[in-house]
């Protein structure tokens, strides 16, 4: 690895905080991905912070307030300079696929709720998780404006919109962030998006930036998954899509050892170099692991070696949806 690398901080959006340009998705600490432990989850956001990260990504879904609740306690008494994101609008539909609320109301009750949870007097940037069809988007984020204007919020931020929706949105109230999957195997919409937000000062924050560990090369024992590990049913690693997926991440494997990286820090790499508006957020449960991405801040690519990176992996090349069909009907709209 190189001395130096893209450690220059980077702000969420026009006017928002400057942060690590690698922050902290917090999902798999609360169950997606099998059970986690919640001291060990503890332990990993403390050092996280002690490692320089100052964005941690949550949402009051991610355990259904369990995540909230776990950010809160791990940064008690830390919160000086580390900017906390967190989302609204999934809704808990026992039996049945979560549900989606963008009216008003529930965005004033949402939030609160999430205060509470965080152990905070204002959320530094407030998503909306899910696009909801039926409140036109102009009526949730004037909502949320309302929030900021109560001091309860200081950015506003949006999930998985399209362009169309994010122009509609900015025009309300200023958003700062936009926050879509974005990886070197999942990137066409993110790209699409991106001329929007770039255009209008938005920052992309990429979640699954390592394409839910296909990226990070960690083959998952399908067989073995822990009960509750939601990748079982995600359709790129399903049989001959998960084959083809790992064939292309091959590829990548071998300039990641030429670069003498791994492909987790070459692909974030990678993710970083294709512009400061970028802010990816890997997750995980495990301090190495936190600790080989924030690797990924040392790794210089030249624009040759980013063009070449792009090229092995071409943009629609992976096999298999982001989601199963019925998630797929609620990302990119």
């Amino acid at each position: 690895m190189s001395d130096s690398g893209t450690t220059q901080r980077r702000r969420l959006g026009k006017n928002g905080p400057e942060v690590l340009p690698i922050g902290l998705g917090c999902m798999s600490l609360s169950g997606t991905y099998g059970p986690s432990d919640d001291k060990a989850a503890e332990a990993l956001i403390r050092r996280a912070v002690e490692l320089g990260v100052d964005h941690f990504d949550s949402s009051d879904m991610y355990g259904w307030g369990h995540n909230e609740e776990l950010l809160g306690r791990a940064l008690k008494g830390l919160h000086d300079n580390i900017v906390v994101a967190t989302k609204f609008g999934q809704t808990r539909q026992p039996g049945g696929a979560n549900g989606v609320d963008g009216s008003p109301a529930y965005v004033q009750q949402a939030c609160e709720a999430s205060l509470k949870r965080l152990g905070l007097d204002t959320i530094d940037l407030y998503y909306q998780h899910r696009v909801d069809l039926n409140v036109p988007v102009e009526e949730t984020v004037g909502a949320m404006s309302r929030l900021v204007e109560q001091g309860k919020v200081r950015h506003l931020g949006l999930c998985e919109a399209a362009p169309e929706r994010i122009r509609r949105a900015h025009a309300v109230h200023p958003i700062a962030a936009v926050q879509s999957e974005y990886s070197l195997l999942y990137r066409q919409e993110a790209e699409e998006t991106r001329k929007t937000t770039r255009d209008l000062g938005i920052s992309f924050v990429a979640y699954a930036p390592l394409g839910r560990s296909l990226l990070a090369g960690v083959v998952p024992d399908f067989a073995n998954l822990a009960q509750g590990d939601t990748r079982a049913r995600h359709p790129r690693f399903e049989g001959e899509n998960f084959a083809k997926n790992r064939a292309l991440v091959e590829r990548v494997e071998a300039i990641a050892a030429d670069k003498r990286c791994t492909v987790a820090q070459l692909c974030l790499a990678w993710l970083l170099a294709q512009g400061p508006d970028v802010i990816p957020i890997p997750g995980t449960k495990r301090i190495e692991r936190l600790q080989e991405n924030l690797g990924a801040l040392q790794v210089r690519l030249t624009p040759e070696e980013a063009k070449t990176i792009a090229e092995v992996i071409p943009v629609g090349a992976a096999a298999g949806t982001r989601y199963p069909a019925g998630g797929m009907k609620g990302v990119y709209i």
